[in-house]
């Protein structure tokens, strides 16, 4: 462990954030997300939700600003339910830490899975609501000098 890390960030999720550059996508997936067919470049985080996650890794990782959106998130299928408090407590902690993110993106389904096979790797959480996943494109790391 280190100081000022969250424990719920393996050496593997700190490894992989370090590695991303500007413009690179992580997924963060839910537990019924077909990962492991869609990307080679998969960190397990089983047993935690994403929520969470996105509150120990924003701190160390600067969303970008690109009008497009440095946050996609899949829209429910026709039919398909979803329990609005999951995108609710997203926006809660990515605006806590970066208040002048663009709003969310949204990608049908399958374009959602497109987009997931180009990104640089996904975590897959143990997060049980549906259609929780998010993805978070890098922006740009100011170091102070």
């Amino acid at each position: 462990m280190l100081l000022g890390i969250s424990p719920l960030l393996s050496p593997n999720l700190l490894f992989t954030l370090y590695c991303m550059g500007h413009g690179d996508e992580i997924v963060i997936a839910d537990a019924n997300f077909p990962g492991s067919a869609l990307n080679k470049e998969i960190i397990r985080a089983d047993g935690l939700e994403i929520a969470p996650l996105l509150k120990a890794i924003l701190p160390l990782f600067p969303l970008d600003n690109n009008p497009q959106g440095p946050v996609i998130m899949m829209s429910p299928s026709e039919g398909d339910i979803v329990d609005p408090q999951v995108e609710q407590s997203y926006s809660e902690v990515i605006l806590s830490q970066w208040p002048e993110t663009q709003p969310f993106m949204k990608l049908e389904r399958f374009e959602f899975y497109e987009r997931a096979k180009k990104s640089f790797a996904i975590l897959m959480t143990g997060e049980t609501q549906i259609y929780a996943n998010i993805i978070l494109r890098k922006g740009v790391v100011k170091v102070k000098n």
